[in-house]
């Protein structure tokens, strides 16, 4: 897959969660909720790292475990990493599943509590039919 490809796909991914969207920020495409909290940023060769990824919020301790469980995929980010936020490496084998999660996951971190309740009141509405 182009990268062209995967970072429409990760576009794709994040815009299709409630009240997200994008603008550029430090000259990359990220994405944000309510148009305040960045939960996901694309990133092509940082600072010449070579990696083509994304880097985004993640739940506590899901960095580690992820990096632990397959470090050629998963990374600890300069500057965000420290807050538990995760790389993750699209110029590896990508399953697109894990990725849907990864992002769903990174939205759900930084979303207000209020979206969040909003959301579990559909999800139990589903449940019950």
């Amino acid at each position: 897959m182009s990268k062209a490809d995967a970072t429409e796909r990760v576009r794709r991914l994040c815009l299709a969660l409630p009240e997200t969207s994008e603008r550029l920020s430090h000259g990359t495409p990220s994405f944000f909720v309510q148009e305040k909290r960045c939960f996901l940023m694309l990133w092509d060769n940082h600072h010449g790292d070579g990696i083509f990824g994304f880097w985004s919020a993640a739940p506590p301790g899901n960095q580690e475990l992820l990096i632990e469980a397959d470090p050629e995929r998963f990374f600890r980010p300069p500057y965000v990493g420290h807050r538990g936020w995760l790389g993750v490496r699209l110029d590896r084998a990508v399953d697109w599943d894990e990725i849907a999660g990864i992002v769903e996951d990174a939205w759900a971190t930084v979303a207000p509590k209020k979206v969040l309740a909003s959301l579990d009141i559909d999800a139990d509405r589903d449940d019950a039919r």
